[in-house]
């Protein structure tokens, strides 16, 4: 799913947020007897973990560039020590 196809005010939920509105949603579905009633809220639910993927994946990444820079900070110190 495209970031596009998101509401923005969910992009800006933080995941504590954002799960504790799944939860709620599943609890709802949970309780409902009738499936044509509740295709709305399976389609809030994946749009939700479609928000929770990315944010994830955004977090991955930049952990990742941290990691990378922080590597390359401590081989150029070693590098320079040894010279």
């Amino acid at each position: 799913m495209k970031d596009k196809n998101l509401p923005d005010d969910n992009n800006s939920q933080t995941l504590d947020e954002l799960t504790r509105d799944i939860n709620q949603i599943i609890d709802q579905l949970e309780k409902e007897k009738n499936l044509e009633n509740s295709i709305n809220s399976y389609q809030k639910l994946i749009k939700l973990n479609n928000i929770i993927i990315n944010k994830f994946q955004k977090k991955s990444k930049k952990i990742n560039e941290i990691t990378k820079h922080k590597i390359k900070n401590i081989v150029s110190k070693k590098n320079a020590k040894k010279t």
